[in-house]
């Protein structure tokens, strides 16, 4: 599992730290408008809605000897490290087209990484608790990458574009590890053993997907939850340097937040042993939106509490990541058991684009939004409106996100029972 898992500490560095600084970057440092970057940013979105779907349809059509999910994986890396290498470190006078080349190269890439990677961990294990294990290996590895991710630019520093900054540092760690990484996993871990009984046309593939209605209630969940953490992970900079007045402390409390969420995996883990992973994470979403709702009325240079804030969403974090790709593994054995095709990187691929579609809304729809409400952070002032529109935007409208994403969870239909009579089905078929 260890060896698996490994990739994810560099791949990493391409989710949440990738949407928090890159933007920063982009505006603060290079000076490019807030609207543009979040026109940028939205474009590689749109890239991936016509990306996601054929990656995912390939790496599960796509058989060499050496295994469908190793090798795709292993094709992946090089343009995945060398895409991250550019984009985080741009030249001084880097334009809007140079992050929309290299996010769409780097989307790409990472896509093409992510889905067979997402896949490989599904199959290795099929019953309900040790999907969770593998998950929890996982994204346990991938918080200790984002711990990595935030601590180099901050320590090193990323306020100026020349030179060797802390982003070139970590994009140059990301070059090295990635390739170095995986190819620890590709040789050390196992192919996944394939249950398909049959193989369908485009058409039939996708009436099965559309019909599997646990899926959808949980893309659906997943999206809005999604949503509701890109968001604040966009706007976490802004709000303590703009609206707490904080400046100096937004890399420790990042730092903090995250430290917080690797002991959110093991309890979440445990939580889910104890009430079943739906209910489990429904209960942590719940919880994240009360500790969420002071956030907008701290008053300026309000430290303390708002690590405190930090404390409780972080440990939080820890069950949005390892509960929901434990799930969507039991989903996908509803398709196995009704279409006889076992198409993971299929149901993967719509994971990701949620994923993607979700924590870029963060960027393509609030920033313009932010900018018509006159916040600009490129010149360092923001009216009083502006600075308001920037706290609701962090707290409240997430708040209202994860409301609606737990009441699709809550009586999820898909329990340990169910899922222990699907794989009865499946490998007896």
């Amino acid at each position: 599992m260890i060896a698996y898992a490994l990739p994810a500490i560099p791949l990493a560095a391409l989710t949440l730290p990738l949407y928090v600084l890159v933007p920063t970057f982009y505006t603060e440092t290079l000076g490019l408008s807030l609207a543009s970057v979040g026109f940028a940013l939205l474009l590689v979105r749109i890239f991936d809605a016509v990306n996601d779907p054929l990656i995912g349809w390939a790496a599960d059509r796509f058989r060499p000897r050496f295994g469908r999910r190793r090798s795709l994986f292993a094709i992946s890396l090089p343009l995945t490290a060398i895409s991250a290498f550019m984009l985080l470190w741009p030249p001084a006078d880097a334009s809007t087209a140079w992050l929309a080349f290299w996010g769409l190269l780097l989307s790409l890439g990472y896509t093409s990484a992510l889905i067979p990677f997402s896949a490989w961990g599904a199959e290795l294990a099929t019953d309900y608790h040790g999907r969770s294990r593998i998950t929890g290996w996982r994204e346990g590895l991938i918080l200790v990458g984002t711990l990595i991710a935030i601590a180099l630019p901050f320590a090193i520093g990323f306020d100026r574009a020349e030179g060797v900054h802390g982003l070139a540092v970590l994009g140059i760690a990301v070059l090295v590890t990635l390739p170095l990484f995986g190819a620890v996993a590709i040789f050390a871990t196992p192919e996944p053993v394939e249950h398909s009984k049959t193989r369908l046309d485009l058409k039939s593939g996708l009436g099965h997907l559309a019909r599997n209605r646990p899926f959808v209630r949980l893309i659906a969940a997943f999206f809005l939850n999604g949503l509701a953490n890109g968001i604040p992970a966009t706007l976490f900079l802004y709000f303590v340097s703009e609206r707490l007045g904080l400046p100096e402390a937004r890399g420790p409390l990042l730092f903090f937040y995250f430290l917080c969420a690797v002991a959110g995996v093991p309890l979440a883990t445990w939580a889910a042993g104890r009430v079943g992973k739906h209910r489990a994470w429904c209960y942590a979403m719940l919880a994240a939106c009360l500790a969420f709702a002071p956030a907008p009325l701290l008053p300026e240079g309000s430290l303390m509490a708002f690590a405190a804030i930090c404390a409780v969403t972080g440990v939080l974090l820890g069950f949005d990541l390892a509960l929901p790709p434990a799930i969507q593994a039991d989903v996908i054995d509803v398709d196995t058991a009704a279409s006889g095709e076992q198409r993971s990187g299929v149901y993967f691929a719509a994971w990701s684009l949620a994923t993607k579609l979700s924590l870029a809304g963060g960027v393509g729809i609030v920033f313009p939004v932010l900018a018509g409400f006159g916040f600009d952070p490129a010149t360092q002032a923001g009216s009083v409106q502006g600075l308001t529109a920037l706290a609701v935007a962090y707290a409240w409208v997430p708040i209202a996100a994860k409301l609606a994403a737990i009441g699709l969870m809550w009586n999820f239909p898909l329990d340990e029972a169910a899922q222990k009579i699907l794989r009865t089905s499946i490998e007896t078929a």
